[in-house]
């Protein structure tokens, strides 16, 4: 079979190219050229859209002539800068939370990036990341469930693929720790083998890409009462608890964004958490629409951000659920992910 592998420059990716060919596949590495000069600074963290990028490609090409593999880079800047920045600008300046690795796997990662390999006439079977997480095949559906490593689980960034995408896709790291891909790297001597993993989307700060000067604004409690000033209520987001700049001995936490009113509204742990929610932009996988048609609850597990495991009982009901136990943390915008007991993806969707 054919495969085309997106190399990203770290280990994780190369140990799946490696695995691939081992296998037996005949294997083509492509790559998202996502910086363009000129338009953002950037900053020195190891991330995806980084002034680095030219470095990188450079070594990609180095470990494509280890592997003996084909490769190619393709331009997907005007793309990553309409669906990915401008999302991110246009959900934070609208108080909402975006999830900018969700929407690239979605739109460019596994939709423009095969798509342009394609077009320039490398023909694939499957399309393959170096992704901890498993593709399943359930009921005639396919769907993304956790990868082995609980630590490094990918799963809920890659909620939003749709059935026509998981249909070609490989995840050849699936069912291996970190631990055992940094081993494999370094018995063959691969030169991401040390490499380290790469810390956010983007290498800069992120209050660049929102491009918005500060305006100073109210931090106030949940009952409105002013505790604070703060230089734009987009520099925060739901859930957060450090660097609010507010004493007192008992944390607080950010439980939501005005942003009609530039506040940022704190308030206890037991007031950040949150029973239930209602989501929209539905996507489902291991279940169909019909399943889950809104006249029953269905028990499941949840996780309203990437961090941690699913936490559970959750209770879905059509776009609804809830979660008796409570979650902190769950902010509009960000992606709601349902599982099974399995660790398989149900459905997903934006918080709303």
């Amino acid at each position: 079979m054919r495969v085309a592998i997106g190399l990203s420059g770290g280990v994780d990716s190369s140990v799946a190219a490696l695995l691939l060919k081992e296998a037996g596949h005949e294997v083509v590495g492509i790559t998202m050229k996502l910086w363009r000069e000129g338009y953002y600074k950037g900053g020195e963290r190891e991330s995806c859209f980084s002034a680095k990028e030219p470095e990188n490609i450079a070594r990609i090409e180095e470990l494509a002539k280890t592997l003996g593999i084909e490769y190619q880079a393709f331009d997907c800047f005007e793309a990553y800068n309409k669906e990915v920045i401008g999302y991110f600008r246009d959900t934070y300046l609208n108080g909402r939370t975006p999830n900018p690795c969700v929407r690239c796997n979605e739109l460019v990662k596994f939709g423009l990036l095969p798509r342009l390999a394609n077009e320039a006439g490398l023909k694939f079977d499957k399309f393959a990341t170096g992704h901890y997480a498993r593709i399943e095949e359930v009921g005639g559906r396919y769907c993304v469930a956790r990868g082995a490593d609980d630590s490094k689980d990918q799963s809920y960034f890659l909620c939003r693929l749709s059935q026509e995408q998981l249909s070609k896709t490989l995840f050849p790291l699936g069912g291996l720790t970190k631990k055992e891909i940094r081993r494999i790297a370094a018995e063959k001597g691969l030169i991401t083998a040390e490499r380290p993993d790469s810390q956010d989307f983007y290498s800069g700060d992120k209050a660049e890409l929102i491009g918005e000067p500060d305006k100073v604004g109210n931090i106030v409690d949940v009952r409105g009462k002013v505790l604070g000033k703060h230089n734009g209520f987009w520099h925060y987001t739901v859930g957060q608890r450090k660097g609010l700049g507010i004493g007192g001995g008992t944390p607080y936490y950010v439980v939501d964004l005005n942003a009609c009113k530039n506040e940022v509204i704190i308030g206890f742990e037991e007031e950040a958490v949150k029973t239930s929610l209602e989501m929209t932009d539905v996507v489902y996988g291991a279940m169909s629409p019909e399943e889950n048609d809104g006249n029953k609850e269905i028990e499941c597990f949840v996780k309203v951000r990437s961090a941690g495991v699913p936490r559970g009982p959750a209770f879905l009901k059509g776009t609804a659920a809830t979660f008796p136990n409570g979650i902190r943390g769950v902010a509009p915008g960000q992606s709601a992910v349902f599982y099974d007991k399995e660790g398989r993806i149900l459905v997903s969707g934006i918080i709303k």
